[in-house]
């Protein structure tokens, strides 16, 4: 069966050149970056190599870059890195749950926790921001960009407010690095995450810019690796992935890849929005990350759309999550004042840098058809055809 990824917000595949890159490290240049000899040193100089290639990419030095197991870690390292018992925490309710749940473990030792709304079009406030700020407050952290929707959060607007206000800014940069252009001077955090498998290189591997000057506590105890921030051995082979990655992407902006994306994703959107009735874009007009469309088809069960997708080689996916056995619709699309039947109708497509035109028609071959039967089959919707 011809198969068509569209889901690259939850994984990108592994480009080539990347799998190339990291091959060595898993055969040949074995060492342990903390070893003296000649097979240590080999790869610390390969590990040291991919910390200048992810510093570029976000305009950091690379003292500044950590080196962690993904998004998850790197979020969670940034908020319980700085975050004591009395403190005061500024979140978004639209945040990944790495940060959400993060978030809401610091309540249980004492800390304090304000969560800002975002509007309908999936945007924050920045003066919601200034006005959660207490004399208390130790920490901002918002996303750059939403990794359902693909909506830009005004970072450096809260950046700046951050900084006047003497606060640490963290922000999850995990759906914005290697898509759009990421600079944690021009935005003005302290910390700033980024996930390997998200930009098209390994899962497991990740990182943390931290300013310079930023004192973290970690969270795994053991030796001195990452300056003392990150205990662990380093993973090699994914850290080199990682830079190789981070080298693609920054290279991809000088060539008009993000363009080529963006031309890709308006096409799908038009082409359902003028093809099939009753859809729309949720977070439509605002900035978005190239990649990312999220589209609400009324009246049929989203999960329903992306398992008959599936079945004929589309994959996609909706913004719910299972929990305790029951399907809950999207916190992002709620947060946003959709109906809980409205997100679960939401649809996620997300592009990467392997997507073709090609895949596009695919898409298109594919939609109408599935949509109208899945309608024809629900209750809602043969109701609404008999009212109207």
């Amino acid at each position: 069966m011809h198969r068509v990824y569209l889901d690259n917000n939850a994984t990108t595949p592994l480009l080539p050149e990347v799998f190339e890159a990291m091959r060595p490290y898993f055969t040949e240049h074995f060492g342990n970056a903390s070893s003296i000899h000649h097979h240590g040193q080999e790869t610390r100089a390969a590990v040291e190599t991919a910390r200048d290639s992810v510093a570029d990419l976000l305009g950091a030095s690379p003292s500044e870059i950590i080196f962690t197991s993904g998004g998850t870690e790197s979020d969670n390292l940034a908020i319980a890195g700085l975050v004591q018992a009395g403190d005061h925490v500024i979140t978004s309710s639209i945040e990944h749950h790495a940060v959400l749940h993060a978030v809401k473990h610091l309540e249980g030792i004492g800390c304090h926790t304000t969560v800002v709304p975002v509007d309908a079009r999936c945007l924050i406030d920045p003066a919601e921001v200034k006005r959660a700020l207490r004399p208390n407050t130790k920490l901002i952290t918002i996303m750059m960009a939403n990794n359902e929707t693909g909506a830009l959060q005004p970072a450096e607007e809260i950046g700046k407010i951050a900084n006047e206000a003497g606060v640490f800014f963290h922000t999850d940069a995990v759906q914005a690095a290697g898509k759009i252009a990421v600079d944690v001077n021009k935005i003005g955090c302290h910390l700033l995450s980024i996930s390997g498998h998200k930009l098209h290189g390994p899962q497991g591997t990740g990182a943390l810019y931290v300013k310079k000057g930023t004192r973290l506590q970690p969270l795994f105890h053991g030796g001195r690796h990452e300056r003392s921030r990150r205990a662990g051995t380093e993973n090699v082979p994914g850290i080199v992935g990682l830079g190789k990655a981070a080298q693609l992407a920054k290279a991809s902006f000088a060539n008009g890849g993000s363009e080529k994306i963006v031309a890709m994703r308006d096409r799908l959107e038009h082409a359902i929005l003028g093809q099939i009735e009753d859809t729309c874009v949720n977070a439509e007009g605002v900035p978005r990350a190239p990649n990312t469309t999220n589209i609400r088809f009324e009246h049929i069960e989203g999960e329903a759309l992306v398992i008959a997708l599936d079945l004929k080689g589309l994959a996609v996916s909706t913004g719910a999550a299972c929990s305790s056995g029951a399907i809950e619709p999207s916190h992002v699309l709620v947060a946003m004042g959709l109906r809980p039947d409205q997100a679960r109708a939401s649809i996620r497509f997300s592009l990467g840098k392997q997507t073709l035109d090609e895949d596009i028609d695919f898409a298109m071959s594919l939609l109408p058809e599935t949509v109208a039967r899945l309608r024809d089959l629900s209750p809602a919707y043969k109701k609404q055809a008999i009212m109207t």
